[in-house]
């Protein structure tokens, strides 16, 4: 019997729990809301507290490590993080339609066996969620959303299309860190997927059990996401992943591995650097926006809106940057915080932001409040902050960066 303490912060208005679940236990037959991954039972030994994404649990920390050894183990080995993606699956003869109309980049020019990043609009461009879309055959995809409704426009914007929409009970699991793609190796019952260039997919097999991979990822990091199917021995997979592993001194990870990490990489979160009042150009996603033959929603709104982009990083000197509109020039507020933290790797605090003013781009200075209560500097800056042609996550950039002798 599992034990739930759920506890409502009301500062920021999140849901925190701490769960006991059970190995084996099969989260598809509970309540879709409060369920945990099947292996989140790895996380018990270490005190974990949990968010609710997507409806799901994830957890939000774990006493494996402090956040800086979080990062540095991403950085420069292998972590083992249990996410909250949500794989929404649209199959039939019209799939390929019906993602054409709601998403903003053409689903025609993804192949089977390749993924693609895309975020659907409202009808006023502005944006609802993102994630990552598998193709996995001609006429079947799944679409591992972030947190938000998608399920809800896909069948709203169905009507006469020969479709299908379902939950089909996929939890997600990544695999990230330089290490990532040689524990991989040694985890497959068979040679490794020819060709498995970034963001591919494929059906593979891990200790006897049928899943699916992708090369994609939340850390701009080398790495994989593995995909786990009901009526599958999902902790066959996860407890080989953990002793195969062991000889990489893989790290089991909450939040934190993320956060600075895919900040420094501009990799956006949806909720805080975008929603519904942001059109994918004032994110700085304009470049993921296709004006060609098909009329996707939100394409008129889009069309005449600004092009121009708001959202910039900014590295703080001396301080992490309280999100919201703390940021100042003289005493006029001039843009909000998005997310924030820190990154041990350029020792200085490391934020998204959106400007009101457009004008207000990379080398602009500002005044910062901070989470310590203290005022700092900032500069904006252009996202990804460093590795802007995203060389590591493609494996073309292989320099593993040394941590300073203060983290050590």
């Amino acid at each position: 019997e599992r034990l739930l303490t759920l506890t409502i912060n009301l500062f920021d208005f999140r849901f925190v729990t701490k769960a006991l679940p059970n190995k084996g236990q099969r989260p598809w037959e509970q309540s879709s809301t409060l369920a945990p991954l099947p292996l989140s039972y790895m996380e018990v030994p270490y005190d974990p507290e949990y968010t609710l994404y997507n409806s799901r649990l994830t957890p939000e920390s774990l006493n494996t490590a402090t956040d800086d050894e979080m990062y540095w183990a991403v950085r420069t080995n292998v972590i083992f993080r249990h996410t909250g993606e949500l794989p929404i699956e649209i199959s039939g003869p019209d799939a390929e339609t019906l993602l054409n109309r709601v998403f903003t980049r053409s689903v025609s020019k993804v192949k089977p066996g390749r993924c693609s990043y895309q975020f659907a609009c409202y009808h006023d461009g502005g944006m609802i969620t993102d994630g990552v879309l598998l193709r996995l055959s001609e006429d079947r995809f799944w679409m591992a959303q972030a947190d938000g409704d998608l399920f809800s426009w896909y069948k709203a914007h169905a009507e006469g299309l020969d479709v299908t929409i379902h939950d089909p009970h996929v939890w997600v699991s990544q695999i990230q860190g330089p290490k990532s793609l040689d524990l991989l190796s040694a985890l497959l019952d068979e040679l490794m997927p020819d060709p498995f260039q970034y963001f591919d997919c494929a059906k593979v097999s891990i200790a006897g059990q049928t899943c699916w991979i992708s090369r994609s990822g939340f850390t701009n990091e080398l790495g994989w996401e593995v995909y786990l199917l009901p009526e599958t021995d999902i902790a066959a997979i996860g407890d080989k992943i953990m002793s195969i592993g062991a000889k990489f001194d893989i790290l089991l990870t909450g939040t934190p591995v993320f956060r600075a990490r895919r900040i420094e990489a501009g990799l956006l979160n949806a909720g805080s650097d975008f929603g519904a009042d942001t059109t994918p150009f004032e994110a700085g996603l304009g470049n993921f926006v296709e004006f060609d033959d098909r009329d996707f929603i939100g394409r008129k709104a889009l069309e005449v809106a600004d092009k121009s982009s708001r959202t910039w990083g900014m590295r703080v000197t001396g301080g992490i940057a309280q999100l919201g509109q703390v940021m100042r020039v003289g005493r006029t507020i001039v843009g909000r915080v998005c997310s924030s933290g820190y990154s041990p790797y350029q020792g200085c605090g490391v934020c998204i932001v959106r400007m009101n003013d457009p004008s207000m781009g990379p080398g602009t200075k500002v005044k910062v409040h901070c989470a310590d209560g203290s005022t700092q500097q900032g500069e904006l800056c252009t996202l990804p902050m460093y590795d802007e042609e995203r060389l590591i996550p493609r494996g073309k950039l292989i320099a593993i960066p040394n941590r300073p002798s203060t983290a050590e």
